[in-house]
């Protein structure tokens, strides 16, 4: 089994920052792509931004030069700084991860989601 737990989420005004912490555990051969997504109320979930198991990132337009993306490999976690918060960025985030696992069948990769962590933005 594998599981992501997050942490970091919470309430702070506008202007200030948050960091955000997602640990995946359990069985895993590697973990390739990790991210955060958000999901603001009767929204469709959005990518945040994303980070490859070599460190290259890419990140929504809305959050380009306020959040910073990255990963501690060897504790299989990764990170998401977020500063200039605005109250647009309020939404449940996601940590996921794509993860490589020995079946019966080889090794395959598949989808992991963490349980989702509340930020809100609000004077």
């Amino acid at each position: 089994q594998v599981q992501l737990v997050e942490s970091g989420g919470g309430l702070v005004q506008p202007g200030e920052s948050l960091r955000l912490s997602c640990k995946a555990s359990g069985s895993i051969f590697r973990i390739n792509a990790m991210g955060w997504y958000r999901q603001a109320p009767e929204k469709e979930r959005e990518l945040v931004a994303a980070v490859t198991s070599i460190g290259s990132t890419n990140y929504a337009d809305s959050v380009k030069g306020r959040f910073t993306i990255t990963r501690d490999n060897a504790k299989n976690t990764v990170y998401l700084q977020m500063n200039s918060l605005k109250p647009e960025d309020t939404a449940v985030y996601y940590c996921n991860a794509k993860i490589a696992r020995w079946r019966t069948s080889g090794l395959e990769e598949s989808d992991y989601w963490g349980q989702g962590t509340q930020v809100t933005v609000s004077s």
